[in-house]
């Protein structure tokens, strides 16, 4: 029978089979071997060892069509990046790292702008304009009063779906508004630190419809992009991409060089340049990591 793993507890897996009954697995021992483990979102074979009590064995994984080293993930379409005006306040160089990654795995990403309700300031209206102009889906959302819910999910039909933003943005807010009921625990605020706790402990998914589904992923914030090569970085960045061939040298990094497509392009005001410094932050700290593993 196939079936799609939504939930890992250690070396037990919960598989949504395709009679849509929940069987919890355990994996063959041939993949231990063969030095591989089965993950949340893998499309896999099982055997019915005890259908009473919806026992099955792991025989087969189908191929990845995405993977994720940490948290470990596989076949996700889309990334939801979710942001919140305050408490805690934008993280936009984590924003661009979620982006660029998520151009990197060639898959979907929407970003979310959350309590607009706090934004006094309009701030948000100036991060809506930026990720829009670039081509990017952004959504507001008021998680608690549930507005802006119901735009949001349109655009998780038909998608496995990996929330991802820091603590306290309102990531299981917003997913238990999508179900109108508590399927995640919500987080709640530290009064003294205005930083949020990560209360998700394990990575699960969660069925809307047919075929659509939410992962809700603790660490997913502090994901390691390092797969990407600094000298690559700038082809992640989706509104660099039609500048790049106006630069004088090729593999330019658009950091020093001065006859820089991108560099012209900003001075134009085509790019962002609040987002060209988050970019050569990124490509500074993929540059020291690339040195230090050298070492």
């Amino acid at each position: 029978m196939q079936g799609i793993i939504i939930e890992n507890i250690s070396n037990l897996y919960r598989v949504e089979a395709e009679d849509k009954e929940i069987y919890e697995g355990i994996a063959r021992g041939k993949f231990k071997k063969q030095e591989i483990t089965p993950v949340v979102g893998d499309n896999v074979e099982i055997e019915i060892i005890d259908k009473e009590n919806k026992k099955a064995v792991i025989n087969m994984i189908a191929e990845r069509k995405v993977y994720i080293k940490r948290p470990k993930l596989a076949n996700i379409t889309q990334i939801v990046l979710v942001i919140s005006s305050k408490h805690p306040k934008p993280d936009l160089l984590m924003l661009d790292k979620q982006l660029a990654f998520a151009e990197f795995l060639g898959i979907k990403a929407i970003i979310v702008l959350n309590k607009i309700d706090l934004d006094k300031e309009k701030e948000l209206k100036n991060v809506k304009n930026i990720y829009e102009k670039i081509g990017y889906k952004v959504i507001e959302t008021e998680a608690k009063e549930r507005k802006g819910i119901d735009k949001l999910q349109k655009f998780l039909n038909n998608n496995i779906n990996a929330f991802s933003g820091n603590s306290g943005v309102g990531k299981s807010t917003l997913i238990n508004g999508i179900f109108d009921k508590d399927v995640t625990q919500e987080g709640e605020i530290s009064k003294r630190n205005r930083r949020g706790k990560n209360t998700t402990t394990a990575i699960k998914l969660y069925e809307i419809d047919r075929n659509t589904y939410i992962a809700d992923t603790p660490g997913f914030s502090t994901f390691d992009i390092s797969e990407i090569e600094s000298k690559d970085l700038s082809n992640y960045f989706k509104e660099f991409k039609s500048y790049i061939k106006d630069c004088e040298f090729v593999g330019c990094t658009h950091i020093k060089e001065e006859n820089c497509g991108i560099k012209k392009a900003i001075k134009k005001g085509k790019i962002s340049e609040e987002r060209y410094e988050r970019f050569c932050k990124i490509y500074k700290e993929l540059r020291e990591k690339e040195k230090r593993k050298k070492w």
